[in-house]
C-alpha cells in the first residue's frame, strides 16, 4: 500500500488540478492514497486502463477510479468515476505529483563522510550522501541529489535536479542533462569492449570518448553504458531505460526511446527516436533502426530497420552456416506460399478440366 498524503484531497480537488469529468459519488469524497484495483480500499484512488481488468474493477473498493468513458460501466455504482481520454497517462501525472507530496524531503548539504574535491563545482541546494566521492573538475548543478557511495569522476557534468541513487558510478568526462534519474548499481562511462587481435593475443584499444546523456532521462538499476572509443556514446532527451541493460561504445539512441530490461545493444548501433525495445532483445552492432520502431521481447535485430513498424523474430541456436540458409529461406516464405497457392489453383483447374473431359 502506498504512502498517505499529509492531508486528504477531495475528488473535486483532483479534477480541478488534473482534469477529468466526474460520474457518480459526491465531489467532496476524500482521497488519501493511490492503489491498484485489487488492493484499493476506502480513501484510495486507482485506475482502469484496459478491458482485461474488468473483473478487478467490478469488485474494487476504491473510492475513485480514473477510467475511460468506454469502461466506466465496469465500476460499481458506489465508486466515483473520473472519466478521461487516457487513464494510464492521467494516472501517471497524478502519481508524479503524489510522489512529490509524500516522499521524504532530502536536506541539501554534504555529508561529513563524503569526499568532495576542492576543485569540484557544487551548485545551490545540492545533497551529497555519505561516502560519495566527487572528483576534481566535476560540476553538479543546483538541486541535484547524489546518493551514498556514489562516485562522480573527473570533469563529469551533472545537470540541475538530477537524482543519483546510492552506488551509482559516473566515470570521467561523462555528462548528464537536467532532471535525470539513475538507479543504484548503474555504471556510466565504463570502457567499451575494444580489443584488437594481434597474432592470437588481445591488445586493448583505449576508449577515448565519453557518454553524453540528455535531459529527463531515467536509467534503471545495474545498467552499463560504455564510453565511446573515439566518438561519444549518446542517449537523447527523454529516454527511459529499464534495469540490467548493456549499451556498448558509440551507440546512439534517439529522443524518447524506451528500452526494457536485459536488452543488449552492441557497439555503434544507432537507434532512432520514439522506439520501444522489448525485454531481452539483442541489437547487433553497426546497424541503424529508424524512428518509431517497436521490437518485441527476446527478438534479435541482425539488420538495419529502415521503416517504422512492429518487428519480431528469433532463431534457435544452430551452426552459423545452417542458420544463414534457414534465415534466407524464412525470408522467402511469403513468396513461396503465394507460389504454392498459385500452383494449387492451377492444379485444381486442370483436374476440373480433366474430369469434365471424361464425362
Amino acid at each position: 500500500m502506498s504512502r498517505s498524503l499529509p492531508t486528504s484531497l477531495s475528488v473535486a480537488d483532483l479534477i480541478a488540478r488534473f482534469g477529468g469529468v466526474l460520474r457518480g459519488a459526491q465531489t467532496e469524497v476524500p482521497i488519501l492514497r493511490l492503489a491498484s484495483l485489487a488492493s484499493a480500499r476506502a480513501g484510495d484512488l486507482s485506475f482502469l486502463s484496459g478491458a482485461r481488468h474488468r473483473p478487478q474493477a467490478a469488485s474494487t473498493r476504491a473510492t475513485a477510479v480514473i477510467v475511460s468513458k468506454d469502461l466506466a460501466d465496469a465500476l460499481p455504482a458506489a465508486v466515483a468515476a473520473v472519466i478521461v481520454d487516457d487513464p494510464y497517462a492521467h494516472f501517471a501525472r497524478i502519481a508524479r505529483w503524489y510522489d512529490t507530496q509524500t516522499r521524504s524531503q532530502v536536506t541539501p548539504g554534504i555529508d561529513p563522510a563524503a569526499r568532495v574535491s576542492d576543485l569540484a563545482e557544487i551548485g545551490a541546494n545540492v545533497s551529497i550522501g555519505a561516502f560519495a566521492t566527487i572528483e576534481a573538475g566535476a560540476s553538479i548543478a543546483q538541486g541535484s541529489v547524489i546518493g551514498a557511495h556514489c562516485h562522480v569522476g573527473r570533469d563529469v557534468r551533472i545537470g540541475a535536479a538530477c537524482v543519483l541513487h546510492p552506488r551509482v558510478t559516473i566515470l570521467d568526462d561523462c555528462a548528464l542533462g537536467a532532471r535525470c534519474v539513475v538507479h543504484s548499481g548503474t555504471v556510466i562511462g565504463s570502457d567499451g569492449f575494444g580489443f584488437a587481435n594481434d597474432n592470437g593475443r588481445w591488445e586493448k584499444i583505449p576508449q577515448l570518448g565519453s557518454v553524453l546523456i540528455g535531459d529527463d532521462v531515467e536509467i534503471g538499476a545495474n545498467c552499463s553504458i560504455d564510453r565511446g572509443a573515439l566518438d561519444d556514446t549518446l542517449i537523447g532527451d527523454g529516454c527511459k531505460l529499464d534495469n540490467l541493460i548493456q549499451i556498448a561504445h558509440n551507440v546512439r539512441i534517439g529522443e524518447h526511446t524506451a528500452i526494457a530490461g536485459c536488452v543488449g545493444i552492441a557497439g555503434s548501433a544507432v537507434i532512432g527516436r520514439r522506439c520501444m525495445i522489448g525485454g531481452g532483445a539483442g541489437i547487433l552492432g553497426h546497424l541503424e533502426i529508424c524512428d518509431d520502431v517497436v521490437v518485441s521481447a527476446m527478438s534479435l535485430v541482425t539488420r538495419s530497420i529502415g521503416k517504422p513498424g512492429f518487428y519480431s523474430g528469433v532463431f534457435p541456436l544452430m551452426p552459423n552456416a545452417g542458420w544463414e540458409r534457414a534465415a534466407a529461406t524464412l525470408r522467402q516464405l511469403p513468396v513461396l506460399r503465394d507460389r504454392i497457392r498459385a500452383l494449387e489453383r492451377a492444379q485444381a483447374s486442370t483436374d476440373q478440366e480433366q474430369f469434365k473431359s471424361k464425362e
